[in-house]
């Protein structure tokens, strides 16, 4: 067959797709989507929790740090917050214990705090993904 001077081979136009090559394209598209779409979402609620186990250790840490030049460990009064500004009478204090201030878990919300705490000295921890206390989403200090 030859190739004429505008594209087309034997008459035929070689330019552009059939709405049916495009349907089938759209149809392998949407299951591949069904097969990896659940899989890759699973991996993002995994490396959330990831993320919050991570900074509450390193709230645990700053924790310990304030321990040690107070003698005691922060209120639930006063909060993680006293790990970044000096509380009120903490002649002490040798902070900011924590760089960028007190980080919200990877929900935006903020870890709760309670001290003393009913598992340990404190319990600190972010209610997970759903928000709520007590459910089985919870990442916690004491697990």
């Amino acid at each position: 067959m030859r190739a004429d001077w505008d594209g087309t081979v034997g008459g035929r136009s070689e330019e552009g797709w059939t709405l049916m090559e495009l349907i089938v394209v759209l149809v392998i598209l949407g299951m591949l989507a069904a097969v990896v779409g659940p899989k890759v979402y699973d991996k993002i609620i995994q490396s959330k929790d990831q993320i919050a186990k991570i900074q509450i250790g390193e709230l645990e840490g700053a924790l310990q740090l304030y321990s040690f030049d107070l003698g005691r460990f922060p209120s639930t009064a006063e909060g993680l917050q006293a790990l970044v500004q000096n509380p009120t009478g903490a002649d002490s204090w040798k902070g900011p214990y924590l760089k960028k201030g007190v980080p919200a878990d990877p929900w935006e919300r903020p870890y709760a705090y309670k001290s003393p705490g009913d598992h340990s000295d404190f319990d600190l921890f972010s209610f997970g993904a759903d928000g709520d206390e007590g459910t089985e989403d919870d990442i916690c200090n004491w697990e």
